[in-house]
């Protein structure tokens, strides 16, 4: 290959990046939930893997922390220890965590056994996925986290794995 065709491929791989980064900032940015899925969210019949109705009464005009998971995705398992971390730390701030499992009740049931959390868990399956991808997830996959403040409104949404960091962050500016 001589020198301009490499030139030519660099420069195209470089434009591809760029388009990449700006795209993924787009879909960031533009990815959060709408008022009708966070109502949707609220109105929601969840279930405990015990099989008890959770009262989404009791999660207004908190912040949430909402986490889609399932016991088979290990970024999901990973994130787990900050979850349960920040979720104590920011408990007396009015900071509510909900994990959402993307898994049958049994498996929940099971995970949870061996991996116990502080913050409530709910059935989610297929429905959930569902509410995930209309929660900004357009992808679906695996883990979605999403925060949305004391008024209702999503304010930042992750797909993949979070650090501590990002989450503090996004706790706070939704405080």
């Amino acid at each position: 290959m001589n020198r301009r065709q490499w030139i030519s491929i660099v420069g195209i791989g470089l434009l591809a990046l760029l388009a990449g980064v700006l795209t993924s900032q787009w879909i960031y940015k533009t990815g959060l939930a709408s008022d009708p899925a966070i109502k949707a969210f609220f109105a929601n019949p969840w279930q405990s893997p015990d099989g008890k109705l959770a009262d989404t009464e009791k999660w207004r005009g908190k912040v949430l922390v909402v986490n889609f998971w399932a016991s088979w995705c290990p970024p999901c398992v990973e994130e787990m220890p900050t979850l349960d971390k920040l979720q104590q730390e920011f408990k007396a701030q009015n900071v509510l965590f909900i994990g959402i499992g993307i898994d049958s009740p049994s498996n929940i049931r099971e995970f949870l056994e061996k991996t116990p959390v502080s913050y409530p868990i709910v059935i989610g399956g297929l429905e959930g996925s569902n509410l995930s991808k209309q929660m900004g997830n357009s992808q679906g996959a695996l883990p979605y986290t999403i925060v949305i403040d004391g008024q209702g409104k999503a304010t930042s949404s992750k797909l993949g794995k979070i650090s501590e960091e990002e989450l503090r962050k996004a706790i706070k500016s939704a405080l």
